[in-house]
């Protein structure tokens, strides 16, 4: 998903329109998990940023997404990028550490 949205509309209120925008990323999420995965790979993974234009955009964690969108409600922006990339993820082991007393 690589998206431009928008803050401003004539008949809708901001907060209803940063709660549709929340609501399309979880769906894009829980529609790319839900999707079969490729033989040898543990779980998808997602590239994403986040910026007040595609030029701007910086690399963000998943996790950040709602505080970013939260961010550009705040500074009362017209408009904010998005992008969120699937990728395939691998589980790393774990180092055992000695216990030994």
């Amino acid at each position: 998903m690589k998206k431009t949205f928008l803050l401003t509309h004539p008949k809708i209120k901001v907060a209803r329109l940063v709660d549709s925008i929340k609501h399309d990323v979880k769906k894009y999420l829980r529609r790319e998990r839900n999707k079969k995965l490729p033989v040898g790979v543990d779980f998808l993974d997602f590239d994403c940023k986040y910026g007040h234009t595609e030029k701007e955009a910086r690399v963000i964690h998943l996790s950040e997404i709602n505080k970013c969108i939260d961010e550009a409600e705040q500074l009362q922006l017209g408009s904010f990028y998005l992008e969120i990339l699937a990728k395939p993820g691998y589980r790393t082991k774990k180092q055992d550490s000695d216990f030994s007393d």
